[in-house]
């Protein structure tokens, strides 16, 4: 068995490093899918029903570097006040190592297939790398808010979706 080859549906990012991303189509990815986003969100955890009930209207993926989960992505489609929002986590023990930009490209690609013209993002306050990809990457903040109880902002940002 290849650790590089994809598991289930998986798309193959890299061949470099063994980089794919799977689907989160089953409560054991759910859970993983969950595990990082709490870890990259603490502010607002949450639980594995809301993860699962999630991935049944966007599209939700794991991002591995041969069997280890590296990151997450959510893709989350248009509605009529918000346009197609992409997200992109990486663990901080793997950023700065090109996974996050090749997830972005899969997320964006996601995005173009639901028509998006324009794609946001939503970065927590507090994640400094994160806002620092993000607009590096093209995103300018349109939008800060403070959800009620919380202390930090969340920031919305957004960018044309170059065509491919």
């Amino acid at each position: 068995h290849d650790p590089r080859a994809p598991r289930g549906r998986g798309v193959v990012l890299g061949s470099a490093d063994g980089l794919t991303v799977q689907p989160v189509d089953s409560r054991e990815r759910a859970e993983a899918w969950r595990a990082v986003h709490n870890a990259i969100i603490p502010t607002a955890p949450l639980s594995l029903d809301e993860v699962v009930e999630r991935a049944g209207r966007n599209t939700l993926e794991l991002a591995y570097v041969d069997d280890v989960v590296v990151g997450c992505s959510t893709v989350r489609p248009a509605t009529d006040d918000e346009p197609v929002t992409v997200i992109v986590r990486v663990l901080p023990e793997h950023r700065r190592r090109g996974l996050g930009t090749r997830c972005l490209e899969r997320a964006l690609a996601v995005a173009e297939d639901l028509g998006a013209e324009t794609v946001q993002t939503i970065v927590l306050e507090s994640n400094v790398e994160g806002l620092e990809f993000a607009m590096h990457r093209g995103f300018v903040e349109t939008e800060r808010y403070v959800l009620d109880g919380d202390e930090l902002a969340y920031i919305h940002l957004a960018r044309p979706l170059a065509p491919r």
